[in-house]
């Protein structure tokens, strides 16, 4: 029986036979279906320079983010780059998950609660120099707004000495909102199969000397949402943080 969740074995999935499917299904098929449906713009990459690891972190929008996302990274990145998937939504079904490993690189990770033990796998894979791509809202944005970070890629970075690349990707919702966004606003437009996206990469990140994690973090999500207003041209994007009951 096949274990699913946390259970779920990823490891095949960095083998080099699974790794040369992958680049086979993104070379001849998602790549060139996600730039001809996204007409996507890449900017940044020279951003992403050094022997890594990375850690991209990304806002989210759409379920459309990682393959945009893979498909803006340098080739040689993407093909060491690991994503960090909710373990919820992609791992409790057999199909889903193998298809999510076999594609993404993907491994799961608890987003409803602090669990040791997906940080651990990712924490081993990024020391192990693995890049990881992952959303530090904890899921796609319910309003289209971005959300306050969790911690988790502070932590990985500080912990591995890895690089954070903050990522944002530019009106991914507005493409097949209905279908792959959560925010209404994106769900009640049009189904628009075509639109241009942005995935810009900014400066690189480095947890200080003697900085506190919760600082690194907050030094994280300032970049993610300037690169935002700076891609977007829109001055008043920030972070939607919970209001205190």
């Amino acid at each position: 029986m096949v274990e699913l969740g946390l259970d779920y074995s990823t490891a095949w999935g960095r083998r080099y036979r699974t790794r040369l499917v992958r680049e086979c299904i993104h070379r001849f098929f998602l790549g060139p279906y996600v730039r001809y449906m996204s007409t996507l713009e890449s900017r940044g990459a020279e951003n992403i320079t050094g022997s890594g690891p990375f850690i991209f972190v990304a806002n989210h929008t759409s379920n459309l983010d990682t393959p945009l996302i893979l498909s803006a990274l340098p080739a040689k990145v993407r093909r060491r780059t690991v994503v960090a998937a909710a373990m919820d939504s992609f791992f409790m079904d057999r199909r889903t998950a193998f298809k999510t490993v076999l594609v993404f690189n993907a491994i799961p990770i608890d987003r409803q609660r602090v669990n040791r033990r997906s940080a651990q796998q990712a924490l081993e894979l990024v020391e192990d120099r693995w890049n990881l791509l992952i959303y530090p809202e904890g899921g796609r944005t319910p309003d289209g707004a971005i959300q306050e970070f969790k911690g988790g890629a502070a932590y990985l970075a500080e912990r591995a000495r890895a690089t954070v690349i903050p990522t944002y990707v530019h009106e991914a919702g507005l493409l097949r909102g209905p279908k792959y966004a959560k925010a209404p606003r994106f769900v009640n437009a049009p189904n628009r199969r075509r639109h241009h996206v942005v995935v810009a990469f900014g400066t690189s990140i480095s947890c200080g000397d003697g900085e506190s994690i919760r600082r690194f973090g907050a030094r994280i999500e300032e970049a993610v949402v300037q690169l935002g207003q700076a891609v977007s041209g829109n001055p008043d994007l920030g972070i939607n943080r919970p209001t205190e009951s």
